[in-house]
């Protein structure tokens, strides 16, 4: 959870990742994958799991202490009762496919007041759920510390910070938020926080699942595609 919103990870991407008055994502293909990465950084960051020092580098529970969220808590507990052990990336992809991931997301900052839900007619047809912005001070609150990480050379970054970061860079979501250009005057800046030099070991291991997973999601299909072409 950040200190500064009393939100937790997967709560601040989704912010990033939904468009404020049509309640809709951006990037919907990459955003399973980002809110699965806050969730496995979440467990790492507040020293509920870690990842075995070896060759595999599988996941074990450090501690099965509930963290009083319905999301992270399934999440701890998949983990815990797994079968067998898997690799961080394994279970970042894996918390990509909880059902309704999206509607749980959203549905956590509609009961905070940060967004409400609403639904709409597609084609006359369906109905589709959408959920905007009501409350933007939180959005306000993540944009500005995004801003001092990566238009700033400082230092002091926290590590919820750097994930997000990572997340928002990997999903493609910085650009919804800040102009292309700027973002290319800062590309080192941005390599720099999110290949995890400025953090810890656990902020590092986070951010490189939640990319192995996102790139298998974003290559397999397309060279899917590619054979049958």
């Amino acid at each position: 959870m950040s200190a500064s919103t009393n939100l937790h990870l997967y709560e601040e991407i989704t912010l990033l990742a939904l468009r404020e008055e049509a309640g809709t994502v951006i990037g919907s293909s990459t955003y399973p994958y980002a809110v699965a990465g806050a969730l496995a950084a979440e467990l790492l960051l507040t020293g509920r799991i870690r990842v075995e020092d070896g060759k595999k580098r599988l996941v074990e529970v450090v501690s099965a202490e509930r963290l009083d969220d319905p999301l992270l808590d399934e999440c701890l507990t998949r983990i815990k009762t797994a079968n067998r052990r898997a690799r961080l990336r394994d279970w970042v992809s894996r918390f990509s496919r909880i059902k309704s991931l999206k509607g749980r997301a959203a549905g956590s900052l509609c009961r905070r007041g940060v967004l409400c839900v609403e639904e709409r007619a597609v084609l006359l047809i369906f109905r589709q759920k959408i959920y905007p912005e009501i409350d933007p001070r939180p959005e306000r609150e993540i944009l500005g510390r995004l801003r001092k990480a990566i238009f700033t050379d400082t230092r002091q970054v926290d590590a919820a910070t750097v994930v997000l970061v990572a997340l928002a860079h990997s999903a493609e979501l910085l650009a919804a938020h800040f102009p292309r250009g700027e973002l290319r005057a800062r590309k080192a800046r941005i390599k720099e926080l999110t290949s995890g030099d400025v953090v810890g070991k656990a902020t590092r291991e986070a951010i490189q699942a939640m990319q192995a997973a996102i790139a298998v999601a974003v290559i397999v299909p397309a060279a899917t595609a590619a054979r049958g072409r």
